[in-house]
């Protein structure tokens, strides 16, 4: 069960590298901390070597992207290979423009990754090699629906494959996929879209799931996404009059803090397909 991923994460407390973007770096350690992580964050070449040496997973997030950050992505997602550590790539923005797309494509050419996780766009784009975002927001029509499922399923599936890693796509509806089977997940809340972070958290998160799950990688990812999802819903449950994003995106923060195994379980919300 999915529940039992979130319990191993607050049982072995992994130390993830984060080389995220400095809009929602402090959300990310939080998030990391609330699910029961421990989060170090470091982009500088000279460093990164030594910090990813000593976590057992390294989250690469591409949002605010600069030459310094970038050779630290390369340096240290070199050297978690080479110690075999989980290595998760948030392509934040591929679309968006050249510098954003070329890299991701790189990070994903020369690192083996563990897990890829975007929205639509972005992963559609690391798919094809070129696309449309809406700035870091997926392209409407690239949006999964009822309607299109059973093909963003198939493509999922078949990208999964190609790069030889989980994919998790995220949106209304979120697809995870290791190639072979793909988790549906409809947790979540439309508001959480109003939220600068979000995905990001959840890069975050996932990457703790992964390294406290190693024998059950996609269950571990799909059990993040549920769980942030299900936060979404308990964050906004608890909205108040007067209260607006800066509080839900607290209040989520506080839902997985109080989340445990059990919570997960009964409020998940997917399908395997």
């Amino acid at each position: 069960m999915l529940g039992k991923c979130f319990d191993n994460v607050r049982k072995t407390v992994p130390l993830v590298h984060n080389i995220t973007n400095y809009v929602t770096v402090n959300d990310v350690a939080n998030v990391l901390l609330a699910c029961g992580g421990s989060p170090i964050m470091s982009d500088e070449p000279r460093d990164v070597v030594d910090i990813t040496s000593i976590c057992g997973g390294l989250n690469i997030n591409i949002g605010t992207l600069n030459e310094r950050s970038i050779q630290g992505m390369f340096a240290a997602g070199k050297r978690a290979n080479a110690l075999d550590h989980v290595v998760l790539l948030d392509p934040v923005g591929a679309g968006a423009s050249a510098l954003r797309t070329d890299t991701a494509v790189e990070l994903m050419k020369e690192l083996e990754l563990s897990a890829i996780r975007g929205n639509i766009s972005e992963i559609k784009t690391l798919a094809h090699g070129s696309g449309t975002t809406k700035g870091v927001d997926a392209d409407v029509a690239d949006a999964v629906t009822e309607d299109n499922l059973e093909e963003a399923v198939v493509f999922v599936k078949e990208f999964a494959k190609k790069a030889e890693c989980i994919v998790a796509i995220t949106g209304a509806i979120d697809l995870v996929s290791d190639g072979e089977v793909c988790y549906v997940i409809r947790n979540g809340r439309p508001e959480m879209g109003r939220i600068t972070g979000t995905g990001c958290q959840l890069s975050g998160m996932m990457t703790a799931f992964l390294v406290a799950n190693p024998d059950n990688q996609t269950e571990a990812a799909a059990a993040a996404v549920c769980a942030m999802g299900l936060a979404g819903e308990i964050g906004w449950s608890r909205m108040q009059e007067g209260d607006g994003n800066s509080t839900y995106r607290n209040r989520i923060i506080d839902a997985i803090y109080n989340m445990n195994g059990d919570t997960l379980d009964k409020g998940a919300r997917f399908e395997i397909r």
